[in-house]
């Protein structure tokens, strides 16, 4: 048998040691490039989403602002309403109303897919308020109970101002009350505690003018530093049945 040096001995384990080193490198250069590849693959996912959702979010505010101009617009003759620029001018309310409920739909149907833009929700909420100025309380109802379970609660709370609204119309009083005190013991900057109180005493004017009466003075007692309020609360007494 051959005799093996120990110079040899030493370059053969030298050079097992890096094959066995290149080997291990190899796989782990193709392991880090599939997670790398992943990561980018990932990351231009959730790139590609939020440049989308941005683009959902612009065109879903654009449109909305448009439902909103008629919403706003002016009812009655053209020529008044063309004394201020860009404001459209509607024969009635309801021929008003009938188109901003088209195109509040509008938003909400092209953006109903997940996630959806705020103006969604926005837009549902006056898609409630539209329903009920064309005379369709049942639908209005619903539609409005929907926009209360938004997450924003200033949104929230303007869905279930309207919401108990449309329940004293339909003579519901205590649905509208118990909507109107939850308003009150939790107020919100688009509706504080005096407009739910002010909106529950107006619930209870012609069925029971003496609890509306007290509520009037309550209110009196608590914001009659406001001068607006003190003034519609003196008002409203005023004019309370006998």
């Amino acid at each position: 048998m051959a005799h093996i040096s120990r110079r040899e001995l030493k370059q053969d384990q030298l050079r097992t040691t890096y094959e066995e080193f290149e080997e291990l490198f190899k796989r782990k250069y193709r392991e880090i490039l599939s997670v790398v590849g992943i990561v980018v693959v990932v990351g231009g996912l959730a790139g590609g989403l939020k440049l989308y959702q941005a683009r959902q979010e612009a065109e879903a505010n654009l449109q909305l602002g448009v439902a909103l101009k008629t919403f706003g617009g002016y009812v009655g003759p053209a020529a008044q309403a063309n004394m201020v620029p860009g404001l459209q001018s509607f024969p009635t309310a309801q021929a008003k109303y009938r188109k901003a409920l088209e195109q509040f739909q509008e938003v909400i149907q092209k953006h109903a897919r997940f996630p959806q833009p705020k103006a969604v929700e926005i837009a549902r909420y006056h898609v409630g308020l539209c329903q009920a100025q064309v005379g369709e309380d049942d639908a209005a109802i619903k539609t409005l109970q929907d926009a209360a379970r938004s997450s924003d609660r200033e949104l929230a709370a303007l869905a279930q101002f309207a919401l108990a609204g449309e329940f004293v119309k339909a003579g519901k009083i205590d649905d509208a009350a118990k909507i109107y005190n939850e308003l009150a013991s939790r107020p919100t900057s688009t509706v504080p505690e005096a407009t739910a109180r002010l909106a529950l005493a107006d619930a209870y004017r012609s069925t029971q003018p003496a609890k509306a009466r007290d509520i009037y003075l309550q209110l009196a007692k608590k914001f009659g530093g406001d001068a607006t309020i003190a003034q519609v609360l003196r008002e409203q007494i005023a004019s309370l049945p006998k």
